[in-house]
């Protein structure tokens, strides 16, 4: 089985080397830029500015090969690569909250972005705390962890 997207529109960043790009959503805080619609998918940005934060779904094409056994970022122990949020996956799909703070057109203007310059963007879906209903979350071994600290 295939699938095929096509992009939505594209992501503008300051990040423009991977190493720029903060290893975890925590550290993007500040960090602002664009997201350029198509002009077909224009339309469908009606009624988006009254949400405050967004989900991305973007194609990490600068995403390389994958291992199922890494190392992540500031650690020091073998994880399964599907208990991480690393971009090198069998699908480099990437899931981002950003927050939006204005639309100019077919420009979203967001911040706390951490996404590479030039990323496609395949979908976009509102972020809506009363949909976020789990009460008890664990977080595996990322609830031991001191690099948040």
């Amino acid at each position: 089985m295939k699938f095929e997207y096509e992009p939505i529109g594209f992501i503008h960043s300051p990040c423009t080397d991977l190493k720029e790009i903060p290893n975890q959503p925590y550290y993007a805080k500040g960090i602002t830029g664009e997201i350029e619609i198509l002009p077909q998918f224009e339309l469908g940005l009606d009624d988006l500015d009254s949400f405050s934060h967004l989900l991305l779904l973007c194609h990490f094409h600068m995403s390389t090969d994958f291992r199922l056994k890494i190392v992540p970022s500031g650690e020091i122990e073998k994880r399964g690569l599907f208990s991480t949020r690393s971009p090198n996956r069998p699908n480099p799909i990437g899931i981002s909250v950003v927050r939006l703070k204005k639309i100019e057109k077919n420009i979203l203007i967001i911040s706390d972005l951490d996404i590479l310059d030039g990323t496609p963007v395949i979908d976009i879906k509102p972020y809506v705390r009363e949909f976020e209903y789990l009460s008890e979350v664990r977080t595996g071994w990322a609830d031991t962890t001191q690099r948040r600290q």
